[in-house]
């Protein structure tokens, strides 16, 4: 029972971290996974060819939101990084919930 005590702690923990498939949320993932398993930490720099996959620029997100007709937040990546698509460009612009709905209903 200590030992699921224990893993709900660092889930707990690590849940809220931002990761995506590189980048400053996975180092400290795996920093805080470091002080419970024994790791060996490799990075390399974007560009690198490993494999058939070149490491592609890390992805950085401060802060995300769509605001309704009234300015209240209804998308928040303070509230759940699910909220905003990984790599997705930056965009600050008023749409119609129809302009919104064309972009992301096919």
């Amino acid at each position: 029972m200590e030992k699921l005590s224990q893993i709900d702690n660092c889930l707990k923990i690590l849940f809220p971290i931002n990761r995506s498939i590189m980048g400053d949320g996975v180092r400290k993932t795996l920093d805080i996974l470091r002080d419970t398993i024994p790791l060996k930490l490799l990075e390399y720099p974007t560009g690198q060819r490993v494999y058939d996959w070149t490491i592609p620029r890390e992805w950085k997100i401060k802060n995300a939101w769509i605001k309704n007709s009234s300015g209240k937040k209804i998308i928040d990546f303070q509230l759940s990084n699910l909220h905003v698509v990984g790599y997705s460009s930056p965009v600050q612009k008023k749409l119609t919930l129809n302009e919104l709905k064309k972009i992301f209903i096919t």
